[in-house]
């Protein structure tokens, strides 16, 4: 019966966004993007400040790439806003920092790139994507990035869910929107917040209107709309030692070309109780323990994921899930089941760090489930980040006037 509960209250309703990513091709690895003011994870970024943006080409050949920059609305549809009016110099411009490995089993090229730049500097705010491009101007990949204007300050608390059957599984957020020196004229239909867990796109939540209309405050004080699974702390290993074991690898192999990382068996925690840990929620780090600059002597290891199987997962989709992917599904992070040993199972190439991941289930309408497997527990540490739209009547594009954050580490009732 406990099981069965689980089933019902543990289905999700996560889903893609309208414009999805370009994945990267198998020679691609150790994407990172982030921004230097909010956190070393997640590409939001105020207006003006940097944004890093890295990855490693493991066929190691110094190939030429470029980047391109495309504006997109508030719904992640591409605007028609011509490159002058969002940036100012080159959207599309040849990444020319690069610089091989050192001293590692396996070869790679190491990319970064900083923006703004002296041939790029981003004009507005608002929702944008980066492609990477070849010589011959084909995508490679591509990553979502989003930049604020402080504009309006945005206060963000977290809450148990004031819905009995949820209080011990679900986290609620509420927020007041301050703009003490901007007039909105029709806040219901010109203001536009979107909520994210864990800077996670496919958790966002949008549509809200204001419930209370202040002189200088919109507020949001919604309880089941703004409800998310609490979730699990993410599953973790670390891999800077790349010889011996370490944090959660039971043990470390010598192959023919590369190590071998195996981690310990990984069971579903959905039926355990809560068990608290520190995680990075859901991000990576690179790091050797051995190196000078990780980001050209950190070698790579092939990392195998193992998960006990029960009936309730026999036929299911299930994948690793975390920053490392940003997120995403394809085969390279695709389990498979072992009649044999009754479990599913995968090894993913990937740079030495400390790593955080999970388990999650899609299905064939593109639902993602996090909870089946992990288990969700109102204790749970989780970040919001809370992006306030504004899509001004008359405006051509869809600006982005505050940013604001909140924990559930202190979790308000």
């Amino acid at each position: 019966m406990k099981n069965l509960l689980f089933l019902v209250l543990f289905l999700s309703s996560l889903s893609f966004l309208a414009q999805e990513l370009i994945n990267p091709p198998d020679h691609i690895k150790s994407i990172q993007f982030s921004a230097s003011e909010n956190g070393v994870f997640t590409p939001i970024v105020r207006l003006g400040g940097q944004l890093y943006f890295s990855f490693d080409d493991l066929e190691a050949d110094e190939k030429d790439y470029y980047y391109e920059i495309k504006h997109y609305d508030k719904n992640w549809q591409e605007s028609d806003l011509v490159s002058s009016e969002f940036i100012n110099g080159y959207n599309k411009e040849q990444i020319r920092d690069y610089e091989n490995s050192f001293n590692t089993l396996q070869d790679y090229t190491h990319y970064q790139l900083k923006i703004p730049n002296k041939f790029t500097q981003i004009k507005i705010s608002g929702n944008y994507i980066i492609n990477i491009l070849d010589d011959y101007d084909e995508v490679i990949f591509s990553r979502y990035f989003i930049v604020y204007e402080p504009i309006t300050t945005v206060g963000v608390s977290v809450h148990r869910s004031r819905d009995v059957t949820f209080i011990d599984s679900q986290q609620s957020v509420q927020f007041i929107i301050n703009h003490p020196n901007m007039f909105i004229n029709n806040p219901k239909d010109e203001i536009y917040p979107v909520l994210i867990q864990n800077g996670d796109l496919n958790t966002r939540v949008s549509g809200l209107k204001p419930q209370f209309i202040r002189n200088e405050q919109l507020i949001y004080k919604y309880d089941a709309e703004t409800s998310f699974w609490g979730g699990n702390e993410f599953l973790y290993f670390d891999s800077k030692e790349i010889r011996m074991a370490n944090m959660n690898i039971a043990k470390v192999e010598n192959g023919p070309d590369l190590y071998h990382s195996y981690l310990y068996t990984d069971i579903i925690r959905a039926y355990d109780a809560y068990t608290y840990y520190p995680d990075v929620n859901g991000n990576f780090v690179i790091r050797n323990l051995d190196a000078d600059d990780s980001t050209i002597e950190a070698d790579y290891t092939w990392v195998h994921f193992n998960l006990k199987a029960d009936e309730n997962l026999l036929k299911k989709n299930i994948y690793v899930y975390g920053n490392f992917n940003n997120y995403q599904f394809d085969e390279n992070n695709k389990l498979s089941y072992h009649s044999d040993t009754q479990t599913y199972e995968t090894a993913i190439l990937l740079k030495q760090g400390f790593y955080n991941y999970a388990y999650a289930i899609l299905n064939d309408k593109n639902e993602i489930d996090l909870t089946t497997i992990n288990g969700s527990f109102d204790e749970t540490e989780n970040e919001y980040q809370v992006l306030v739209y504004y899509a001004k009547y008359g405006s051509h594009y869809d600006s982005v006037i505050g940013y604001g954050t909140g924990s559930s580490k202190n979790l308000e009732q």
